[in-house]
């Protein structure tokens, strides 16, 4: 059996290409199988082996999961941070808040939250020179979804818009914007909040910084097996990563 394999961020940096076809895969296919043939390939990586996530057919999925021939399969790294639509997008293009403003803007609305994370010149003592982001677009836009019906479960809400940029981004140019249209401030004040949060947490975008000395793919927080078995819950979130409303 023969299978199409996706990657992403350091994983298609390392391997030097974006797909890898593997052979003679064994039948009946599990997601674990692909990774022993992906490594058998790329020794280099077995030490990332831990902490790469499966997807088939934009979901996560454990090494257990069955694949078949046809399947939509990728191989994630630790996450940063569908076909588009207007109110979840993964684009090359410069990001406008003012659009997004509008988008969720709604006659019955009294608030609209907005939330702009922008590429700052610092990270952990070193000067940045600029960012490059990248992304599953299939699968960045669905979890966004998933992440706006945990707000719409939570807060009474209007709207819900979320964008996010790839590519190379200078200084002072806007990564991500999350706009929440609500009646009242504090819901949509606290689930742009959240919104963001778990953007960064849990959508497989990642994030590759530059100095003038290195460079760097900057990983997400979150173990595989922490997300794979986490629950929704009512919980806050805790505090966003960067200082006064900016992000990278």
């Amino acid at each position: 059996m023969r299978l199409t394999v996706q990657l992403f961020a350091n994983l298609a940096e390392t391997c030097g290409t974006r797909q890898v076809e593997l052979c003679e895969l064994p039948q009946p296919l599990t997601a674990g199988l692909v990774m022993d043939a992906f490594i058998d390939r790329y020794p280099q990586l077995g030490e990332m082996r831990d902490s790469i996530m499966f997807a088939v057919n934009a979901e996560y999925v454990g090494a257990e999961h069955p694949v078949a021939m046809g399947d939509d399969v990728a191989l994630i790294p630790p996450v940063s941070g569908g076909a588009d639509d207007e109110y979840f997008k993964i684009t090359p293009d410069v990001l406008d808040p003012t659009a997004l403003h509008e988008l969720v803007l709604s006659p019955q609305a009294g608030a609209v939250s907005l939330f702009v994370g922008v590429v700052r010149d610092n990270n952990l003592g070193r000067d940045v020179d600029y960012l490059e982001y990248d992304a599953y677009p299939a699968m960045a836009t669905k979890i966004m979804r998933q992440i706006a019906a945990e707000i719409r479960a939570r807060w009474d809400v209007l709207e819900i818009a979320m964008h996010h940029r790839t590519g190379r981004l200078a200084i002072g140019e806007a990564s991500v914007a999350v706009a929440v249209s609500s009646a009242h401030r504090a819901d949509g004040i606290a689930a742009c909040h959240y919104g963001i949060d778990r953007l960064k947490a849990i959508v497989p975008i990642w994030k590759k910084e530059v100095w003038a000395d290195g460079e760097e793919w900057i990983e997400g927080s979150l173990t595989p097996s922490a997300e794979l078995t986490a629950e929704i819950t009512a919980e806050g979130t805790g505090e966003p990563d960067d200082e006064g409303g900016r992000s990278q």
